[in-house]
């Protein structure tokens, strides 16, 4: 009787399993020229980096203008404004000691220093965030920035002290007053409605002659003329005048002065004054 689980006893053989041909592995050969074409494009790329954000967002330098576009140069230049008052800070608050020794008050510092880490952690944040899109190269890590300190600023000037009572006068008392000016000759006369005179200078050409006269309250016409020499010239006229004053030039050898008239209802007095280069003065 033949047993139906019973096999024919026949040799086993393993067949063999036909597998696909795996490809061989390929690397980049580790060459000077690769390694150095890898190192020139690691340096570009932090170049990139560093020129087109890491300086604007921390020195405000921008020569390309794409820190204007992304707001990084503001940063920047608020970084440096920053700095520039923690440096002014501590400079104030070494020098802070030596004013209230001398009895200057210094006034409270206007940094609020809150409110500057406040702007601090603004920036940070940010810098993170371009950070994290961009990627930060190799050794270009964000220089910490301290925050001032509270302290006070140097005050601009010190308070004058008050001036001694008794130098302030001794100055004053040693300016000299301008002297007044001397004058060689003085004449007056009182000319009665439409009456008038005449008082000249003998001078040669080139001298000058210093003159004050005066109406002494009143108004005159006058004309100031030279003649002599076959010459006449008339220097100034005037109608209504109260008085005058000046230097006298000779234009040339003569007689060079004035003629008077009063044109007024009451008597007025002329005072003439005069000095400087002439020879005499020719009065009625």
């Amino acid at each position: 009787m033949t047993n139906r689980f019973d096999t024919p006893k026949a040799p086993l053989r393993a067949e063999p399993r036909h597998q696909g041909k795996a490809a061989p592995v390929q690397s980049v050969p580790a060459t000077p020229g690769g390694l150095i074409r890898s190192t020139l494009l690691a340096a570009g790329a932090a170049g990139a980096i560093l020129v087109l954000f890491w300086l604007p967002a921390e020195y405000g330098i921008d020569p390309t203008g794409v820190g204007a576009l992304t707001g990084l140069t503001e940063m920047g230049e608020i970084k440096q404004q920053l700095a520039a008052e923690a440096e002014a800070d501590a400079q104030a608050a070494a020098a802070a000691p030596i004013a209230v020794a001398a009895g200057v008050a210094v006034p409270a510092s206007a940094v609020d220093a809150p409110e500057i880490l406040a702007r601090l952690d603004r920036i940070d944040a940010q810098l993170a965030a371009i950070s994290a899109v961009i990627g930060t190269p190799p050794g270009l890590t964000a220089p910490e920035v301290v925050a001032p300190a509270a302290a006070e600023p140097e005050p601009d000037a010190a308070a004058a002290p008050a001036s001694d009572p008794v130098e302030a006068a001794v100055a004053e008392t040693a300016v000299p007053e301008p002297a007044a000016p001397e004058w060689r000759d003085e004449v007056s006369y009182t000319l009665n409605p439409g009456e008038g005179i005449e008082v000249k200078l003998a001078m040669e050409e080139g001298q000058t002659a210093r003159f004050f006269w005066t109406a002494n309250g009143s108004v005159v016409n006058f004309d100031l003329h030279g003649d002599g020499s076959g010459q006449n010239i008339s220097y100034e006229q005037g109608r209504a005048v109260p008085e005058a004053s000046g230097d006298l030039t000779a234009a040339f050898t003569g007689n060079h002065g004035w003629f008077w008239r009063n044109r007024t209802e009451a008597p007025v007095t002329v005072t003439l004054r005069t000095g400087g280069d002439y020879a005499e003065i020719k009065a009625p």
